[in-house]
């Protein structure tokens, strides 16, 4: 096949990019496929631990989804095998492990979501118990025998934990040497990854040469902020937009994201061209309502419709604009006919929240509502019989009407 000039590839790639390493040896890779009419080989691995993917995941997606679009072959791994071990970046205790089922499974669910970003079509998957679930002990001492506890001790999560005498297992240790494998077996010529996954993508480098190979490029995009705008995005610090979440959940999501994001957004995980983003910043500079609007409708559109993105609009300013109870609304009846239900499971039957814990920090929070009335105390209970029907609102834009068994 034809590829596009180096420079026209590499203005496309280095888009949002934080680190390339080392930074001269991407254009020097470009080149030699070029001349060679070999696509290069592009490596991201999937932590199957975490099968919700929200658009903090997209930023290297829709990376990698570039490489793909220039003609260059996507392999993704799925990490079935290393997720038994767990990631250990970025965590101070040893990571629960999950069973092989668990991480094949999570992954299944991965590369749907993943889809949504990557042409399935165009994309080599791999998992990595292919090999390493292969691997005799020996080659394991052999592998491991590459590295040293010294340059281990080096990546700051484990020096971190030693310093302060928290536990390290020996197992975590053969996380990044797993992940190196997988570079060697695929034979990556390019690993993409967030930039707290830059230890890990510098071991997959060493591990090649040692096995003679010609080591990876190593290029890393930003770890996106969460609509709080300060921790980066993540479902469990209840900042996350979902790529699966309903349009209306999503809209409202980015609206709520701080104003000086909004540029920052639309460079990592949307498809605006490149020659449009001077004009993005400037109206997000002067009208940063109706640029968040525009983002807001770009990302509903890109993982849903057109339909929805117009449809979720006008929910948005049905109901937090103008306060306004939307008209279908989704009724809930409980399965208990008498006497009492409690408010946190009522919330979370009825799908309004992911879990009782939720829940419980949402009314905390003062986010719910009975008949907009705010509740108060999250043991409440609601007395089946007597106090149905009502609307139950839980933030500004999950509604359900509640209605009494058998009415």
């Amino acid at each position: 096949m034809s590829f596009p000039p180096v420079d026209d590839q590499l203005a496309v790639l280095m888009r949002g990019v934080a680190d390339l390493v080392p930074e001269d040896e991407l254009r020097k890779k470009l080149e030699h496929s070029r001349k060679t009419d070999t696509p290069l080989r592009v490596k991201l691995g999937c932590d199957p631990s975490r099968p919700d993917l929200h658009l903090g995941h997209t930023v290297v997606l829709r990376k990698l989804r570039q490489f793909q679009d220039l003609g260059h072959q996507a392999v993704l791994i799925v990490g079935d095998f290393t997720g038994m071990i767990g990631d250990p970046t970025g965590r101070s205790k040893t990571r629960p492990a999950l069973t092989l089922k668990e991480t094949r499974e999570h992954g299944k669910s991965y590369f749907e979501q993943a889809s949504k970003v990557l042409d399935p079509e165009q994309t080599e998957i791999r998992y990595n118990s292919e090999w390493l679930d292969e691997m005799s002990f020996s080659e394991v001492i052999e592998l491991s025998a590459q590295f040293t506890v010294a340059r281990m001790l080096e990546r700051e999560d484990f020096k971190t934990r030693y310093e302060v005498g928290k536990p390290i297992s020996v197992h975590e240790f053969l996380y990044p040497l797993a992940q190196a494998q997988d570079s060697v077996e695929i034979r990556s010529d390019v690993e993409l990854g967030g930039t707290d996954q830059r230890f890990n993508l510098l071991v997959g480098r060493h591990i090649q040469q040692a096995e003679g190979q010609d080591p990876q490029v190593c290029l890393m995009v930003p770890l996106l902020e969460g609509t709080d705008g300060h921790e980066k995005m993540s479902k469990s610090l209840d900042n996350a937009i979902g790529i699966t979440e309903a349009p209306e959940e999503m809209y409202g999501k980015v609206m709520s994201v701080p104003d000086e994001l909004i540029y920052r957004y639309t460079e990592l995980i949307t498809d605006t061209p490149l020659d449009e983003l001077p004009a993005v910043k400037e109206r997000a500079d002067e009208n940063p309502r109706d640029a968040k609007h525009e983002l807001a409708h770009t990302i509903v559109r890109m993982y849903h419709d057109e339909d929805a993105a117009e449809a979720a609009r006008a929910y948005f300013e049905k109901t937090v604009v103008q306060g306004a109870t939307p008209d279908d609304i989704e009724t809930f009846v409980p399965e208990t006919a008498n006497g009492e239900i409690g408010l946190l499971n009522l919330m979370t039957n009825a799908g309004l929240t992911d879990s009782n814990s939720e829940a419980r920090r949402l009314i905390k929070q003062g986010a719910v509502t009975i008949d907009d009335a705010t509740v108060q105390d999250w043991r409440h209970a609601v007395d089946v019989q007597n106090d149905l029907p009502f609307v139950l609102q839980v933030g500004k834009r999950r509604y359900a009407r509640i209605e009494r068994p058998g009415a």
